[in-house]
Formats: structure tokens, C-alpha cells, sequence
């Protein structure tokens, strides 16, 4: 497991359709992983396996703070080293590393201890019903987004749209795993904000989205709380 400092987080055809209701709501894994890191390619590949489960949605989220150790992430973004800083934050932890993996917004777990990220998944999915009903339609050039709530949430929550890379495998050249090939499934390439929600309302948005790519469709309190909902777009 690698450690670092946690800063301070700074800013904040036909139609395919699909309907996410309470109880068969999935579960949302964030994995926060490097390539330069020796600790993470079990938890990569622990990553893969969750990836095939109906009732997870995993995510790889490539921080950059590794890249001075000799091999530059090629997938890596300070916006989602910014992110890992904001979960920390939220939840009064001074350390930020890597492979960590955080449950539905909420609870965090070394990424290669994988009976206790089951547990957690397990824990979440018992709390499935939580009155928010997702439902996205996309054709050939965009996606169209309805969410309700029953009942309205006392909290804003930020509608988000996830773009991924569904896998890629990468030959190491440098650094901790030199000499290595990993693959790497469900690579975030974009977290786009798309509304502010009161839930007050239903809420109705139109997405410019091509048909090849892959995305998801992510619901969370606003500063890094919770995920309430998420759709996946297939």
C-alpha cells in the first residue's frame, strides 16, 4: 500500500433503454490505482472480476502522484488524484493511497484486501432501496436522462457522466512494475458534471453521447458523499 499526504481538495438507431430502480441499484467501486505502483496489479486485476458482476459498477481512477517515480501513468489525471484528496477530506482522513478503493462514495478499503471490499459491496447492496429511480435512453448520438425520487433528498446531489475505456493493456517499461503488461479494465477517461439536482423535481437532461462509447451515469451528494444512484449506459 503507498501513502501520500492528502492536500486540501481545490474546486469543486433505435433506442436502447434502460431502468435503474431501487432494489437493483449497483453497487459503485472507485479504484484509485497507478501504473508506477508495485502494490496495485492485484488490485487491478481483483477490479476485473468485479467488472463482470451484474450488481457492481468498478471504475479505475489513475492518480498521478506516482508518475515521479520513473514511469509516467498513461492514463492518469490530476483530477482524479484531486478526487482520492476529496474523499479523504470528506471523511477526516489525513492519507490518501494507493490501491484503495472506495464503496458507493462511502466507506474506503485497502484494494487488495478483497474479502473485506466483498463485504462492503455486500453491505451496500442490502441497502439498495432508497427511492431513486434512473432511467436512460440513447440512440446512435446521445442519451436521454430521467431520475426521480421518492421521497425528495434534503441534500443537493451532483449528476455526473462517467466516460470509460471498457479495457487496455499496457506493456510497463519503467519504474516499480517495469518489464510487466497489465490489463486494465474500466479506465475513467472523464467525469463530466451535468446538473445540480434538488430532487424536488423529476429531472430531465439530453447528453450528446456517441454510440461506441461507454459511460455511466453517477448520482452523488455533492463534496464527495454518497452515491445514490448510478446507470449504467450499454
Amino acid at each position: 500500500m503507498r501513502q501520500i499526504a492528502a492536500s486540501v481538495f481545490a474546486g469543486l438507431m433505435p433506442l436502447l433503454a434502460t431502468q435503474v430502480g431501487a432494489q437493483e441499484r449497483p453497487v459503485v467501486v472507485e479504484l484509485f490505482t497507478s501504473q508506477g505502483c508495485a502494490s496495485c496489479p492485484p488490485a487491478d486485476a481483483f477490479l476485473k472480476q468485479l467488472a463482470m458482476r451484474e450488481d457492481v459498477v468498478a471504475l479505475a481512477l489513475h492518480v498521478d502522484y506516482w508518475d515521479y517515480i520513473g514511469w509516467e501513468d498513461s492514463f492518469a489525471s490530476p483530477e482524479y488524484s484531486e478526487r482520492q484528496r476529496g474523499y479523504a477530506k470528506t471523511g477526516e482522513r489525513k492519507m490518501v493511497y494507493t490501491p484503495q478503493m472506495i464503496i458507493n462514495g462511502e466507506d474506503q478499503v485497502v484494494g487488495t484486501r478483497f474479502e473485506d471490499v466483498t463485504d462492503l459491496i455486500e453491505k451496500h447492496r442490502a441497502q439498495a432501496q432508497n427511492g431513486l429511480a434512473v432511467q436512460v435512453k440513447r440512440d446512435e448520438t446521445r442519451v436521454q436522462i430521467r431520475v426521480e425520487a421518492e421521497p425528495a433528498r434534503s441534500m443537493p446531489l451532483m449528476v455526473q457522466l462517467v466516460r470509460y475505456i471498457p479495457e487496455e493493456t499496457v506493456a510497463i517499461e519503467r519504474g516499480e512494475n517495469a518489464g510487466q503488461t497489465i490489463s486494465y479494465v474500466n479506465i475513467v477517461t472523464e467525469m463530466t458534471p451535468l446538473a445540480v439536482w434538488d430532487s424536488q423535481e423529476p429531472l430531465d437532461l439530453k447528453v450528446e453521447l456517441p454510440l461506441d462509447e461507454h459511460a455511466v451515469v453517477v448520482l452523488q451528494y455533492l463534496g464527495f458523499g454518497t452515491i445514490e444512484a448510478v446507470a449504467h449506459l450499454r
